[in-house]
């Protein structure tokens, strides 16, 4: 099945993700080719790390819902639950001393609103990926009259 075979909703679903992920992995580029390998410094060991191998896991999971693979939106998931804890990890205590200071464009607000997006949404397009898979399975059918 091609993507123009599938509904709307799945197909815009997947542009999201995959602008998302492209967007995410512009942004680690952008902070490795600012700042080097101490671009993140300022975070834990582990939280450096997850941020370094989000430049592989971004673009990965783009290919894969690209490419419609039902494992795609699994590992979007994952990946994104990662990202939006490192990021809360690291910026608890600032948002904790000046909330409104993060209710900006830019930041923590997307990256949790598209975490939100992709957690909410990966198993219902999981299933519309799968072979045989529609989006209608994941709706209730109406109930019969009768």
């Amino acid at each position: 099945m091609r993507w123009g075979d599938r509904s709307v909703w799945i197909r815009c679903t997947a542009v999201v993700y995959v602008a998302g992920f492209l967007e995410g992995t512009a942004v680690h580029g952008f902070f490795l080719g600012k700042g080097g390998l101490d671009a993140y410094s300022y975070a834990p060991l582990l939280v450096q790390l997850l941020f370094h191998a989000l430049l592989l896991f971004d673009p990965l999971v783009a290919l894969l819902i690209i490419r419609a693979r039902p494992g795609g939106p699994v590992l979007a998931a994952a990946v994104v639950l990662a990202d939006v804890v490192g990021n809360w990890s690291v910026a608890w205590n600032a948002v904790m001393t000046h909330p409104t200071a993060f209710l900006r464009p830019v930041g923590l607000l997307p990256i949790t609103l598209f975490g939100l997006f992709v957690l909410l949404t990966a198993l219902p397009l999981r299933r519309a990926l799968t072979p045989g898979g529609d989006i209608n399975a994941c709706v209730s059918p109406p109930p019969k009259a009768g």
